[in-house]
């Protein structure tokens, strides 16, 4: 019990069971597994399983989402139709149904007014949200265009006729017919197909706001991760998609995982897709610099670094040679340095230090005796212990470290 309450401890209050929902959830499934464990497995029905699959994943990817939902390329109808019926082959809604709540999720994403919100835990957003009715209420999202699209209201009137065709009977039927294997293709390409289509998709809304990185922004949940982008056919760069949700592609990078931008590409160079839009790449690479810049900021406030030349104290001739009698202490571009604790780890030795104590060695330091390399100027920076008065001219280059001259500073402190 303990378990199952940890599990849900981030549900709203439950008002109902969408028993269709759970009902498809559930038998699904089973009979999935009564089919592995019971029913030949024939290699055509598991190649038709396979194709099916991809078939169904793409009216939901290409269709459903980044056709419908975000209106990220143009389709000719012949490709309109393929779509929306592979959609419905899914069983996951009709397409007025689900773009309207993806719209929602993009505008109100990790608040309450998000369908499926990531703040509300993995088994939320990937099947609680589906069976289980509460009192949350699905934000506002304009969704104008789809109520004016013959095709997405035709689909929605008939759509439980439709999945019946294509997400029951048509799996059931090509491998009866063709090879006889009436039971394979209702197990296989039939219900184990639709499990495989529901937890792919249903992993978008789960897995893909949880596992990854977010390299474009980290200001919601979305993260990019290969493992998301193979288990939803190429949606799990999901936070490249939630700042460019506009973009036909969720892989930026022509490197990354994502067979759905190669089948919309590959349908514009058909002709059958036109239009496709991508956001602008100077734009992404800003995004994508910001979120580099700010992870070398929390490695850069890590670091110790040394004290910052208007809280150290002005010092006089004076007591500088008076101090440097008890201590090593050495002028070096008017900045005067402790070198005491350095005396035994000192390359050249200490006797060195030593006897040019209370002197200026800014000369012997920048190439007189030796040009020191950048580690050492860094290295003698932590060394300041205050700035001598009286006109000794500090160079601005020498004045800052090499490991400042390219420090990362917020709005906030300048």
């Amino acid at each position: 019990m303990q378990f199952i309450k940890n599990l849900t401890q981030g549900f709203p209050t439950i008002t109902g069971i969408r028993w269709f929902n759970l009902s498809v959830l559930v038998i699904t499934p089973v009979l999935s597994l009564y089919g592995l464990l019971y029913v030949p497995i024939l290699r055509k029905t598991v190649v038709c399983t396979t194709l099916y699959y991809i078939y169904s994943m793409l009216g939901i990817t290409a269709g459903y989402h980044r056709l419908w939902s975000h209106r990220s390329y143009n389709a000719s109808f012949p490709l309109q139709v393929f779509l929306i019926l592979a959609g419905a082959s899914a069983v996951q809604g009709s397409c007025y149904w689900w773009a309207r709540r993806h719209r929602s999720h993009h505008r109100h994403t990790d608040t309450d007014f998000d369908p499926y919100n990531s703040e509300r835990g993995l088994l939320w957003t990937h099947i609680g949200w589906i069976i289980f009715e509460s009192d949350l209420k699905t934000g506002p999202a304009d969704i104008s265009d789809l109520r004016k699209d013959p095709l997405v209201q035709w689909q929605h009137r008939w759509y439980f006729v439709i999945l019946t065709i294509f997400g029951y009977l048509l799996p059931m039927v090509i491998p009866g017919l063709l090879w006889g294997d009436w039971k394979g293709g209702f197990f296989f390409v039939g219900a184990l197909r639709m499990t495989a289509c529901h937890h792919s998709t249903f992993c978008i809304n789960s897995i893909a706001h949880y596992l990854g990185s977010t390299p474009y922004d980290d200001k919601h949940s979305p993260r990019d991760h290969l493992i998301s982008a193979i288990l939803t056919m190429g949606e799990g760069y999901h936070n490249f998609h939630h700042q460019f949700p506009m973009d036909y592609r969720n892989a930026f990078r022509w490197y990354q995982y994502d067979p759905t931008k190669w089948f919309i590409a590959l349908c514009h160079y058909l002709g059958f897709a036109s239009h496709l839009r991508v956001f602008p790449s100077n734009e992404i690479e800003k995004g994508a610099l910001t979120m580099k810049l700010k992870a070398l900021k929390d490695v850069q406030d890590s670091i110790e670094w040394p004290v910052p030349p208007q809280e150290l104290p002005v010092v006089t001739w004076e007591t500088f040679k008076k101090e440097s009698q008890t201590r090593t202490l050495l002028l070096i571009s008017g900045f005067i340095h402790d070198a005491s604790y350095f005396l035994d780890s000192h390359p050249g030795g200490p006797a060195l230090l030593t006897l040019n104590s209370g002197k200026d060695m800014t000369a012997s330091f920048f190439g007189g005796v030796y040009a020191h390399s950048h580690a050492a100027h860094n290295l003698l920076a932590m060394m300041r212990v205050g700035i001598l008065a009286g006109g000794v001219e500090a160079p601005a280059e020498h004045a800052i470290p090499p490991s400042q001259q390219l420090v990362i500073r917020t709005n906030a402190s300048h």
